[in-house]
C-alpha cells in the first residue's frame, strides 16, 4: 500500500507528519528520515486499529450502527 504523507516543519524543530487519507493519523520526527520511519509505524498502528474495529463489527450477536450527533 502507498500513502501520501505531508511533512511540515515544526516550530520547535523536526517535522510533523500527517496522512490525509487516514483521518487522525499523524506523528513527528526530529528529522525527515525519523519522521518518515515514524509515519510508517503510525500507519501500521492505524490500520491494525481499523482491523480490530472491523472484527468487533462482524462478531456474531453484535449490531453495529453509526449515529449522528449534532452539537
Amino acid at each position: 500500500m502507498k500513502f501520501m504523507v505531508i511533512l511540515e516543519p515544526a516550530e520547535e524543530g523536526g517535522y510533523n507528519v500527517s496522512v490525509p487519507a487516514l483521518d487522525g493519523c499523524f506523528t513527528q520526527g526530529m528529522d525527515e528520515k525519523e519522521a518518515l520511519k515514524n509515519v510508517k509505524e503510525a500507519i501500521k498502528c492505524y490500520l491494525e486499529g481499523m482491523e480490530k474495529i472491523n472484527e468487533i463489527k462482524t462478531k456474531p450477536g453484535f449490531i453495529a450502527k453509526e449515529v449522528k450527533v449534532s452539537l
